[in-house]
C-alpha cells in the first residue's frame, strides 16, 4: 500500500529499541510517506538527528523553541499536518506523561495539540511494562482512542527475558498502512 501524500509525525523517544526507529522511517519513505521526526532529548542519546535527517530527507524537530524557517508554531504546525503520530519506542515515562496530559516538550505538545491517529510502541523492562502504573496509563490512553501496537515477549537489552521487547518493525508499519488506509 502506498502512502503517499500521508504524513507521519514519528516521535523517537529514549530506549535502546530508538535504533529501531530508522527502519521504521526508511519503509515510510519508501511507501512514499512524508515523514517527519520529533526526537526527544532522552532519544538523542541513542539515535543522531543526521541519522533521522538523511532518511526522512526533512528536519528533524528536537526543540520546542527552535526558530523555525518559515513562521510556525512547531508543535503546532506538527500536529495539524499529521496523519498520524507514532510513537517509536515509548518508553514508560513519555506514556505517563501523555496519560497525564503533560505538555513538557516538543513531542508531548505536539501530541496533546492534535486531532491525528496516535499509535503508540512501547519498549522497556519487562517489570516496567507489567507495572500497575504503566498498565494503567495505557488504559487511559487507549480510552482517548490511542492505538497501540503492544511490545513482544523475547529477550531484553537488560539480559532479561519477558514481555517489553519492541514490536517487529513489519507488524508496525502494518498498522500504519492499517489506520491510514481508513483515512
Amino acid at each position: 500500500m502506498s502512502l503517499e501524500n500521508k504524513n507521519v509525525v514519528l516521535g523517537v523517544c529514549g530506549g535502546i529499541a530508538a535504533y529501531k526507529s530508522c527502519d521504521i522511517v526508511r519503509q515510510l519513505v519508501k511507501s512514499k510517506a512524508n515523514v517527519e521526526c520529533v526526537l526527544t532529548e532522552s532519544g538523542s542519546e541513542f539515535i543522531t538527528p543526521l541519522t533521522l535527517q538523511t532518511l526522512s530527507k526533512n528536519k528533524v524537530h528536537r526543540n520546542m523553541f527552535d526558530v523555525p524557517d518559515e513562521w510556525s508554531i512547531n508543535h503546532i504546525s506538527l500536529s495539524q499536518k499529521a496523519d498520524i503520530i507514532v510513537i517509536v519506542p515509548a518508553t514508560a515515562d513519555i506514556i505517563a506523561r501523555f496519560a497525564c496530559g503533560r505538555a513538557n516538550d516538543l513531542l508531548t505538545c505536539t501530541v496533546l495539540a492534535s486531532k491525528a491517529h496516535v499509535l503508540i510502541c512501547p519498549a522497556m523492562n519487562s517489570g516496567m511494562f507489567s507495572h500497575k502504573a504503566t498498565q494503567k496509563n495505557i488504559g487511559i490512553l487507549q480510552s482517548y482512542g490511542y492505538k497501540f501496537v503492544m511490545p513482544e515477549k523475547g529477550e531484553l537489552a537488560c539480559g532479561e527475558y519477558g514481555n517489553g521487547r519492541f514490536a517487529n518493525v513489519d507488524v508496525i508499519i502494518s498498522v500504519i498502512k492499517g489506520i491510514l488506509g481508513q483515512c
